[in-house]
């Protein structure tokens, strides 16, 4: 059985009204292995266990598909901007977006779990600027492979920003 989670926003697509405000939908996670095993042991732990990856602080993001409207979970390496959480839409430095990239930029409201605080939020990418640039240099900090997977691809990775609802 998949989990499930209360969905607060709309169902693209879905024809039927009595779901267009709320609704339970399964929450798939990612078809990786390792990337699924990581996102079970946070949400089994609330967060207790791969909240801390790598030495690094991860995120879960639960973002709407643009095509399927089905939940997607990921987890994320993830950086504080004040209340904001800051993360990196890189693929390791692939020519293409993420996808979870493209479904929260076609709908921006997420859910984020950060350890055990689990909340509604809104993504918004950084545009370029001085504050692209602060957050890509605090980000590449926290990450430093962020910096050859900007240089082994010609797009401009995305930062994004989440702000609690």
């Amino acid at each position: 059985m998949l989990p499930a989670v209360m969905c607060m926003t709309s169902v693209k697509g879905c024809a039927d009204k009595r779901y267009s405000e709320t609704m339970t939908l399964p929450i798939l996670d990612s078809p990786t292995a390792w990337v699924a095993d990581h996102i079970k042991q946070y949400v089994d732990t609330n967060g207790a266990e791969g909240h801390i990856w790598r030495g690094v602080p991860c995120l879960l993001l639960t973002a709407t598909g643009r095509k399927s409207g089905a939940l997607r979970r990921l987890a994320l390496i993830y950086g504080k901007d004040g209340d904001d959480c800051i993360i990196v839409a890189s693929r390791g430095g692939d020519a293409n977006h993420p996808l979870w990239y493209l479904n929260l930029v076609d709908n921006p409201a997420v859910t984020v779990q950060v350890a055990a605080d689990v909340y509604e939020a809104t993504a918004s990418v950084v545009p370029d600027g001085a504050e692209r640039d602060r957050l890509w240099n605090m980000m590449a900090k926290i990450w430093p492979d962020y910096d050859n997977y900007q240089a082994k691809t010609q797009r401009r990775i995305p930062i994004v920003r989440l702000t609690r609802r």
